[in-house]
Parts: structure tokens; C-alpha cells; sequence
């Protein structure tokens, strides 16, 4: 799952997001998240499903911790609130299209994985970063998991 851990102003609102403000927060909603594939991604978690922490759209995008699903997917209201920054003028409360869930901090990596060092895994080569790298929220194989967290450990 993606975030922006640098300032970025949308709207008036600094939407960054990193893996410090999860731990000094222990929980928080995904919200924002504005593509259907990612949604529907998101959507089939459970709780107590872990995801990795990426930061993304940064000077050094990778893999900088891991957190757990603590709420399973629920109308993100943000699309409905025109003062917030991911609000969508075309949802309707009546037939909601768009979705979030919460996370809870689980732990830092021992070692940030940059995305760098991942493209140059041939193990993960197949993953849905790799391949679908615009989504914000995508799956990853049990293999993949533990290809990054050997990664995290050197």
C-alpha cells in the first residue's frame, strides 16, 4: 500500500502520509484511494491481513514497513466531503464507489528496501509493483513477502 511520506498540497491540504505518522499514530484509515483495480484490491482484505508500507512519489520510493488490516473495507466518506482533498464530485452516498480500510502499525523493515533494489530482484519481477506500478494499493504472493523481508534483513 502506497503513501507520499513528503508534503504535497491538494487543495489546500497536506495529504503526506509516512510510515512515522502511522507510528506516532498506531492506527489510521487508507483513505483517497481513487482507482477501481486498487479499491477492489483493498475490498478483498481482512483483518489482520498484513501489508507492506511503500513510500512513493519520493526522492527514494521503497518498502519502509509493515502494517496490519484492523478494520476491513467501508464507504470512504472522503469521496462525499467537498472541503477534502479526495473528494469526487461524481460519488453518491446512495451507491457508494469507493472504499477504505484501517491499518494499525506492526513494525519498520530492519532495512528500507528502495524501489531500485527491488526492480533488481529477478524473484520479483512478476510482482504487482513491478507490473502495475501505478496502483497505490496492490497484492503480493506469499514468495514475494518473503523475497522483501530477506531483502529488509541484509
Amino acid at each position: 500500500m502506497k503513501a507520499e511520506p513528503d508534503s504535497r498540497i491538494v487543495d489546500g491540504v497536506d495529504v503526506k502520509f509516512s510510515i512515522d505518522d502511522l507510528e506516532a499514530g498506531g492506527t489510521s484509515s487508507w483513505d483517497g484511494v481513487r482507482n477501481h483495480e486498487a479499491k477492489n484490491h483493498m475490498r478483498r482484505m481482512n483483518v489482520g491481513d498484513l501489508a507492506f508500507f511503500y513510500h512513493s512519489n519520493c526522492k527514494t520510493p521503497g518498502i519502509a514497513g509493515v502494517m496490519r488490516i484492523c478494520r476491513a473495507a467501508y464507504v470512504d466518506h472522503t469521496a462525499f466531503d467537498r472541503k477534502h482533498p479526495y473528494y469526487d464530485a461524481r460519488s453518491d452516498p446512495a451507491a457508494p464507489k469507493w472504499f477504505m480500510v484501517d491499518v494499525e502499525f506492526v513494525r519498520r523493515l530492519d532495512r528500507f528496501v528502495p524501489l531500485a533494489e527491488l526492480r533488481a530482484t529477478p524473484a520479483l519481477a512478476n510482482m504487482a509493483l513491478m507490473t502495475r506500478s501505478r496502483l497505490s494499493v496492490s497484492p503480493v504472493r506469499a514468495a514475494e513477502w518473503q523475497v522483501v523481508e530477506k531483502m529488509a534483513q541484509e
